[in-house]
């Protein structure tokens, strides 16, 4: 019988701190978006993170791979985990509220789970996960507000927008997890993050314009977070926990980024969400907390 994945007490804490970091990130991102693109915002986010990542890398003496499959494996996990997924959320975040963005985002969790099943021997589909999914698809199908859909307007669009990154990085989870989980997290992210670099930069320049360094101080402190803190800071914290609790778990942190999101975005940028997007993220919870397995376990009578 093959061993399932379980998430520690430290794997917890970190993504306790995960969720944090990344709840405030799309509040700091929408106040960047006041002044730059969000591909010109996606640009600054990868290369600084990028360039911070690399010092690490450099001070704690790490060998750098010279094999191109493994320069293969940066470039495909950078589009997927970051190219991809942060350009849609943050496209998405000119229309929709960041509290919306980050409830919707917490479907990564539930595309994980399934991509990961289908991947992994030892993160199968089981009753308890396929109950959670539905509950999951169910969350988001009411906090999007499917009747929103029918107008099919920019804020209907942007919703897809921010769904379709959730699943780029559902699939970016699954493929790190199968080709960089034996290197130094340090590694895996200085090399996801030159590979988003390499793809970013040139589209930034070519869709909107040159990327100017003449920035307001709001904009900068907005870049500095999401980009040092929110990225560089929060990938490894994001390998740290996908290497002991697998790409299907790790996908719970998304449960613990909407409150963080939601409490400031209506403090910082008083934003409003319509009670159906906290009876989603309510479903969503639920969901989650069934596909996390603990409560359901504590649910079952004792043998």
């Amino acid at each position: 019988m093959i061993e399932q994945k379980t998430i520690s007490g430290s794997a917890w804490v970190a993504l306790v701190l995960l969720g944090t970091i990344w709840g405030a990130s799309f509040v700091s991102i929408r106040i960047a978006l006041d002044e730059i693109g969000p591909l010109t915002s996606v640009a600054h986010r990868t290369f600084w993170a990028m360039l911070v990542l690399w010092g690490v890398v450099l001070a704690l003496r790490i060998k750098i791979p010279r094999d191109l499959a493994v320069w293969r494996a940066f470039l495909i996990m950078g589009l997927l985990n970051n190219v991809i997924p942060f350009s849609l959320m943050a496209w998405g975040q000119l229309h929709i509220e960041s509290g919306l963005t980050s409830i919707l985002n917490a479907a990564t969790a539930i595309f994980g789970v399934l991509v990961a099943a289908l991947c992994f021997s030892d993160e199968r589909l089981t009753l308890r996960k396929a109950f959670g999914v539905g509950l999951g698809f169910l969350g988001v199908a009411t906090a999007i507000g499917l009747e929103n859909l029918a107008a099919f307007d920019l804020r209907s669009l942007a919703r897809i927008a921010v769904i379709a990154g959730t699943i780029s990085y559902a699939l970016a989870s699954a493929w790190a997890r199968s080709t960089l989980s034996a290197l130094p997290p340090q590694l895996a992210a200085a090399g996801m993050l030159t590979g988003s670099s390499i793809i970013t930069l040139p589209l930034a320049m070519l869709f909107e314009g040159p990327i100017s360094l003449t920035l307001q101080p709001a904009t900068w402190l907005a870049i500095g977070y999401y980009a040092l803190i929110g990225t560089a800071g929060a990938y490894l914290l994001y390998y740290f926990v996908l290497k002991r609790a697998g790409s299907g778990n790790l996908m719970l942190v998304t449960l613990l980024i909407p409150p963080v999101a939601i409490t400031l975005g209506a403090l910082l940028l008083s934003e409003s969400l319509a009670p159906n997007a906290y009876a989603g993220f309510a479903l969503l919870a639920i969901g989650l907390a069934v596909l996390d397995g603990r409560v359901w376990s504590w649910l079952r009578p004792a043998a």
